[in-house]
């Protein structure tokens, strides 16, 4: 009897480095490549993904045309189905005879939801799972994960004890060859996506920042190494605007095109050749920055999204319709809050930096409760990962992993020091009639 096996694709849009393909290639004689997108995720994030912003759903759309070409060239297709995932897996394992099942592990508590009701409900099944979005394994981390430390510094101090070199494995090559599909009936689901988003980009014909795909992706990452950026990256990583002062490597991490583990391969072959110092270390650093947020969403799953965190006390913060408009428009009483915000919905991306201020107006200066800025996040970034996300978030709001309780930042200085000459406010935001910082008090905005 024929094994047939579904590959479900969520985020990890590669055939390079992945576990769980390379596991499906050698076990089954037919393989279903499916992803869902499930357009009734409508949010909030804390209970349900949320809908996804023009700019995101258009990136994910050309990383799935790249990944459906990949996969051509193996003789494979992919099976898109814009439906919730949980409907179509089951109709595809009742039509199909299916008897493996296969997937990255996954942060997001909604996946896991899926993954898990799919266990019960088909318990005659082999499911396997593989850590595909992340540096190591479980099994390679020097702690389990319920005894994960209580801050990044901590976790930091472990894993830099360890030989990094033996413990990182290094990135998998795509699989030889792919199992046939199964007859699954043929939709063509590029005219059925545009149809249901084709008021995505309507009025928008800005270019956008990123291409989504592994293609794209790999593209990226060996032209950043190709330059001297990497050796000046501490410098410059706190820029607001342009596309050389950071790596952008998230758009593509984030929807998993590109792997962590390939980005240390590159970063390690730069070293060796233009030699390491502390902007090389710090690209590392920001790579375990993200690693720590992946295992912190493992470790407290629901309590990602509890307004209380994992502080358990409750931040004394509250919901104001009006001032979460108007900052979500970017028409604040800081400018350079709302040139923040106005990069934000025209791009779908954000600096660092940008994302720490407009994060800590929205909680310390606003009073809003942060899941909601959590949740507009998720919705609008092309790069937003689950874990990253609210793990940073809880970290600015004090219900998280930050020792110091909470992060507030002074907007004024803050303005002084990453845009002195008000340029990034002039294209973003324009000139604007502002009450000083010193005279704003979110107490007199209506609620």
């Amino acid at each position: 009897m024929q094994k047939v096996g579904l590959f479900w694709f969520n985020h990890d849009l590669r055939m390079d480095d992945n576990a769980a393909l390379v596991l499906a290639a050698a076990e089954v004689d037919k393989l279903i490549c499916l992803y869902c997108a499930d357009t009734t995720n409508t949010g909030p994030g804390w209970q349900q993904p949320a809908k996804l912003s023009p700019r995101r759903r258009e990136f994910l759309f050309e990383s799935l045309q790249d990944l459906e070409t990949q996969l051509s060239q193996y003789g494979q297709k992919l099976v898109v189905r814009i439906q919730p995932p949980l409907e179509a897996i089951a109709q595809l394992i009742t039509v199909h005879n299916v008897s493996h099942l296969y997937s990255a592990n996954h942060v997001g508590s909604y996946e896991n939801r899926i993954w898990n009701t799919l266990r019960k409900r088909y318990p005659m099944l082999e499911f396997n799972q593989s850590h595909t979005h992340t540096l190591f394994a479980p099994s390679q981390l020097p702690f389990t994960i319920d005894k994960l430390p209580a801050s990044f510094s901590k976790f930091r101090r472990l894993i830099e004890k360890m030989d990094l070199d033996s413990v990182i494995s290094a990135p998998l090559d795509a699989p030889e060859k792919l199992p046939p599909p199964a007859s699954v009936a043929d939709i063509a689901w590029q005219p059925l996506w545009r149809d249901h988003y084709s008021s995505n980009l309507d009025g928008d014909d800005s270019p956008a920042l990123f291409k989504g795909g592994a293609s794209a992706g790999e593209e990226h990452l060996k032209g950043y190494f190709a330059k001297d950026l990497a050796s000046s990256y501490k410098q410059t990583r706190n820029g607001l605007d342009g596309m050389d002062y950071s790596t952008k490597f998230s758009p593509w991490l984030a929807n998993g095109t590109l792997s962590p583990r390939r980005i240390v391969q590159q970063l390690q072959e730069y070293e060796a050749r233009a030699g390491a110092n502390d902007s090389t270390y710090w690209i590392f650093f920001e790579l375990l920055w993200r690693e720590y947020f992946q295992w912190y969403g493992h470790r407290h799953q629901q309590q990602l999204y509890a307004f209380t965190g994992i502080a358990q006390s409750a931040p004394t913060t509250s919901f104001y319709p009006e001032r979460f408009k108007k900052w979500c428009a970017g028409n604040t009483p800081y400018a350079i809050i709302n040139a923040c915000m106005k990069q934000l919905n025209t791009t779908g991306y954000l600096s660092n930096r940008g994302r720490q201020l407009v994060a800590s107006c929205f909680v310390h200066e606003l009073g809003l409760d942060w899941r909601h800025g959590a949740a507009y996040m998720e919705q609008q970034l092309v790069d937003y990962d689950v874990a990253s996300n609210w793990g940073n978030w809880q970290y600015l709001a004090g219900v998280g992993a930050d020792p110091r309780g909470h992060r507030r930042f002074d907007l004024k200085k803050q303005a002084q020091i990453y845009d002195p000459k008000n340029q990034f406010v002039q294209r973003w935001a324009g000139k604007q009639t502002l009450q000083p910082l010193d005279s704003v008090d979110a107490a007199d905005w209506p609620i």
